[in-house]
C-alpha cells in the first residue's frame, strides 16, 4: 500500500482500540497532512470529550500503544493532543521504488460498481458550441478516472434525436435532396442546415403543414420516414465524431443513447404513474405533484409526464432512462454531467422515480453540475453576434494560436512534428482549462492563460513531462531502464517520493467526489515538486553511480505519473515541446 495516510490511519485506528477499546476501534483518527511533520493525527480532541479526559493524556495512550515503527521515524504529541507522525525515509523509498514495477502507480482497485455517465448530449441537425464543451471533457474525464479505479462505466450519449423539429429537418432535407451539397452541411455546418429548415417552417405555411403532418408519420413509426430520419441522425453522428476525434474523447457510436431510444416506453411510463396515483390529470395534462416542490407564487410545481395533447417533454423520458439505467444496466450510481440550471428538474425526476419505485435507495444519482464558460467581459461566452460559439471554431483556433507558439519556440522540428505538438498543447489546453477549475463554478475563456507555459496549465504539465523525457534522451537512456533502487540522501529527493505517493489517492479522491479539478491541482503540485528536485539535485551529473541511478528512477516515475494523469484527465503528452 503506496498511499501513506491510507496506512497511518490504519495504524492509529489500531492503536486507538488497543488503548481504549473495541467500541473505539472504528474511531476516525483525523490524519491530516501538517506544517510540522508529514501528517497529523487530531482524533484525541475528540476522544477526550468521550473519555471525559484531557487531549494530550488521550494523546499520550494512543502514541504508547501505536505500532509504526517501520513507517515513521518520529512520533510526538504537540500542542493540545495533536499526534505528529514523521514518515522514514526508508519507507517512503520503498513505496517509492514499488511504484516503478506498478503498472497502476498506485491507484487502487475500488469494489466495482456499475456506473452510467450521462455527458455531452448535442442535438442532431444542430452545432455543438462551447456549451457543450464542459460536459464532453469533465464528463469523459470521469468516466475515465471511474474506470481505472476498477469499476464498469457504461457511457450515456444523451443525445436529441427525436420531437418535433424533425418535421420540419425531414421535409427540408428531401427538398434539398438527400445527396446534395446543401444536406452535407449536416455534417460540416448543421446550424446552416437547421436555421434554413426552421426559417422555411416559420414563413411558409405550405412547408409548415407539410411538416407537421411528416411528425405524425414520424411517431406513427412510417417505414419511409423512419429510414430519412437515420440519414439525419446518421449525417450528425459524423459531425459529433469530427468533434469528438478533435476532443480526444472516448465516445464512440455504441454510447449513443438518443431520446428516440425510450420511445416506446413512455405510454406505459405514463400509465403506470398514473394507476400507481403517482401523476394525476391537471388540465388535461398527466402531472407529478411531489412534496416540497413549489413555485414563486407558492403553489404546487408539476413535473408534466404527458401535454394536455398527448405529447411527452422531458420529465418523461428522464424518467425512462432512469428506469433503464436501474433494471437494465443495473446501475449502482448513476452520474449526469448536465447544465447546474436543470438541478431543480433532475431531482424532480429522481423523486418521482423513487415515488414509483423505478429508483431504489440503493442506487444514487449524481448530478454533476456544470458551470457556464465566460467571456473577458464575465457574460456567457458568445461571438459578437451574440450567438453561442462553435465548438468546432474554437477548438480550431486553440490549435491555430498553440501552431504560432511551437513555431516560434521549435524552429528547428519539421512543420509535421510542430503541427502534431500544435493539436496537442492547443487542445490540451483548452481541456485542462476547463478541467482545473471546479465543475460547478464559472470561469473566463481566456486562450492566452490556457497557452501559458507557467501556472496551472496544461502547457505547463505538457512541458514538464517533455522536459523529463529530454533529460533520458541526453543521458541515452528509456526511462523504462531507470529502476533505482530509490535512495533519499536530500530533502528534495524526499519530498519528490513523497509527492509521487500521493497520485493513488489523488485518483481515488476524483472518482468518489467526481471532481477533476483535484487531479489537475496534485499534477500541478507534483510539477512544481519535480522542478525543485531537478534544481537542487543534478540527475545526469552525480559520480556516485547509486545517487545517479536514485534520481533517475525519481525522474522516470514522475513522467509516468505525469503522463498517467494527463491521460485520465484526456490531455496528451508530446513527447517533445
Amino acid at each position: 500500500m503506496a498511499d501513506p495516510q491510507h496506512v497511518l490511519t490504519q495504524r492509529v485506528q489500531s492503536a486507538i482500540g488497543a488503548a481504549f477499546g473495541s467500541e473505539y476501534a472504528d474511531t476516525d483518527p483525523v490524519i491530516r497532512p501538517s506544517q510540522f511533520a508529514d501528517y497529523q493525527a487530531n482524533a484525541a480532541l475528540a476522544l477526550a470529550k468521550r473519555l471525559g479526559r484531557k487531549p494530550r493524556d488521550v494523546a499520550a495512550d494512543i502514541v504508547a500503544h501505536l505500532e509504526a515503527g517501520d513507517v515513521c521515524s518520529g512520533v510526538e504529541i504537540s500542542g493540545p493532543g495533536f499526534v505528529n507522525l514523521t514518515l522514514d525515509e526508508d519507507w517512503i523509498a520503498g513505496r517509492a521504488q514499488e511504484l516503478l514495477t506498478d503498472p497502476r502507480l498506485g491507484v487502487p482497485r475500488q469494489e466495482s460498481q456499475n456506473i452510467p455517465i450521462d455527458y455531452s448530449a448535442p442535438n442532431v441537425a444542430k452545432e455543438m458550441h462551447v456549451g457543450h464543451l464542459r460536459t464532453t471533457v469533465v464528463g469523459d474525464a470521469l468516466a475515465r478516472v471511474l474506470e481505472a479505479l476498477g469499476h464498469n462505466v457504461v457511457r450515456q450519449n444523451h443525445i436529441g434525436d427525436w420531437g418535433t423539429p424533425f418535421g420540419m429537418l425531414i421535409e427540408h432535407l428531401l427538398d434539398v435532396g438527400e445527396h446534395s451539397a446543401e444536406a452535407e452541411l449536416l455534417t460540416t455546418d448543421p446550424n446552416a442546415f437547421y436555421q434554413v429548415a426552421k426559417g422555411k417552417f416559420d414563413s411558409s405555411p405550405e412547408f409548415t403543414k407539410r411538416a407537421r403532418e411528416r411528425v405524425v408519420e414520424l411517431q406513427s413509426g412510417d417505414a419511409e420516414t423512419l429510414r430519412l430520419w437515420r440519414e439525419l441522425v446518421d449525417l450528425s453522428k459524423s459531425y459529433f465524431n469530427r468533434i469528438y476525434a478533435e476532443l480526444g474523447v472516448t465516445l464512440t457510436d455504441a454510447d449513443l443513447a438518443g431520446e428516440s431510444m425510450y420511445n416506446d416506453m413512455l405510454p406505459a411510463i405514463c400509465d403506470e404513474l398514473e394507476s400507481t396515483g403517482v401523476a394525476e390529470l391537471s388540465d388535461g395534462a398527466l402531472c407529478v405533484f411531489l412534496e416540497g416542490y413549489t413555485g414563486r407564487d407558492g403553489s404546487p410545481l408539476p413535473l408534466i409526464v404527458r401535454k394536455s395533447d398527448g405529447g411527452y417533454g422531458y420529465g418523461t423520458t428522464d424518467l425512462a432512462t432512469v428506469k433503464y439505467r436501474v433494471e437494465t444496466l443495473h446501475a449502482d450510481r448513476i452520474v449526469y454531467v448536465v447544465g447546474a440550471p436543470q438541478s431543480l428538474h433532475l431531482r424532480m425526476v429522481w423523486d418521482t422515480a423513487r415515488a414509483a419505485g423505478w429508483l431504489p435507495e440503493n442506487v444514487e444519482p449524481v448530478h454533476v453540475q456544470i458551470g457556464n464558460v465566460l467571456g473577458e467581459d464575465g457574460k456567457i461566452l458568445r461571438t459578437r453576434s451574440g450567438q453561442p460559439i462553435r465548438l468546432m471554431a474554437l477548438l480550431e483556433e486553440a490549435v491555430e494560436r498553440a501552431t504560432s507558439v511551437v513555431a516560434e519556440s521549435r524552429p528547428d522540428l519539421d512543420g509535421e512534428s510542430r503541427a502534431a505538438i500544435a493539436r496537442d498543447v492547443g487542445i490540451g489546453a483548452v481541456k485542462y482549462a476547463d478541467l482545473s477549475v471546479s465543475h460547478d463554478t464559472e470561469y473566463v475563456f481566456d486562450f492566452d492563460r490556457m497557452l501559458a507555459l507557467h501556472g496551472n496549465t496544461g502547457p505547463y504539465l505538457q512541458y514538464a513531462a517533455a522536459r523529463i523525457r529530454s533529460i533520458f534522451r541526453k543521458g541515452g537512456l528509456d526511462p523504462r531502464e531507470a529502476t533505482g533502487p530509490i535512495r533519499l540522501g536530500e530533502p528534495a529527493e524526499r519530498d519528490l517520493a513523497l509527492a509521487l505517493l500521493g497520485f493513488g489517492p489523488a485518483v481515488r479522491q476524483v472518482g468518489d467526489t467526481l471532481e477533476p479539478h483535484h487531479l489537475c491541482g496534485y499534477l500541478f503540485d507534483l510539477a512544481q515538486t519535480f522542478t525543485s528536485f531537478y534544481e537542487r539535485c543534478p540527475v545526469l551529473k552525480p559520480d556516485d553511480p547509486a545517487v545517479r541511478d536514485s534520481r533517475l528512477a525519481l525522474t522516470a516515475a514522475t513522467l509516468h505519473t505525469l503522463v498517467r494523469g494527463l491521460d485520465l484527465l484526456g490531455v496528451r503528452a508530446p513527447e517533445r515541446m
